[in-house]
């Protein structure tokens, strides 16, 4: 058990005693910067979702605690070696279900500041969004060989990342793609594509779905 002044801090249950007065804030933020700056023989996930959690409960600002405390988190991923090229935030996940993230954080305060189910909560997240940037680059990958391999149009490009993202297509939702063109030009692009065997259809004529191919 490690004191931090008179908060007790263990790294072992990931446990901290709620922060009650505004005097104790500069505290607490002066020994958090020193145990971030210390040698922690901690996994780096999990010192950034702790710092993530500790931040927003000390809530040294008077707005956009939240904020920083994502920046902060994702700074320590980074000096780990975690860099994403800005191609996601942590904040993509928490907004898919805003009232599951705070209830995230109300539940460590509600059981003793035991930290393990934030924790798990963090690391699922980030998890989640490292396989959807794999499964996206993949996709952008795909698309491309295929648009030069097939020298697809703007408007089968779009098609070919709808598909590849929601696994079939219908005219309705490429007239939705593509508002400003009528009707024949978009199943004139189907059919182009059916030919060169990137899409099959399958369906009644006016209740086609497409799937790919390839």
């Amino acid at each position: 058990m490690k004191t931090i002044d008179k908060v007790p801090f263990d790294l072992n249950t990931f446990k901290y005693v709620s922060v009650s007065q505004a005097a104790e804030i500069p505290v607490m933020m002066s020994e958090m910067v020193k145990w971030l700056n210390s040698d922690i023989e901690i996994h780096p996930v999990l010192i950034s979702g702790i710092t993530q959690f500790q931040l927003v409960h000390i809530h040294p600002f008077l707005d956009g605690n939240g904020r920083a405390s994502r920046l902060l988190s994702t700074l320590c991923l980074y000096k780990a070696g975690y860099d994403f090229k800005r191609l996601f935030t942590i904040s993509e996940y928490y907004d898919r279900d805003r009232p599951a993230f705070y209830r995230k954080i109300q539940s460590v305060r509600e059981n003793d500041m035991d930290m393990t189910g934030w924790l798990d909560y963090f690391i699922t997240g980030l998890e989640t969004q490292m396989i959807e940037v794999k499964e996206r680059g993949e996709q952008v990958i795909r698309r491309d060989v295929l648009t030069q391999k097939h020298n697809l149009n703007e408007r089968q490009i779009k098609a070919i990342e709808y598909i590849l993202q929601y696994d079939r297509f219908t005219i309705q939702d490429y007239e939705i793609l593509c508002p400003e063109v009528n009707r024949r030009s978009l199943q004139r692009d189907l059919k182009i594509m059916i030919e060169k065997k990137l899409l099959t259809a399958e369906g009644a004529t006016n209740q086609l779905v497409y799937l790919f191919k390839v």
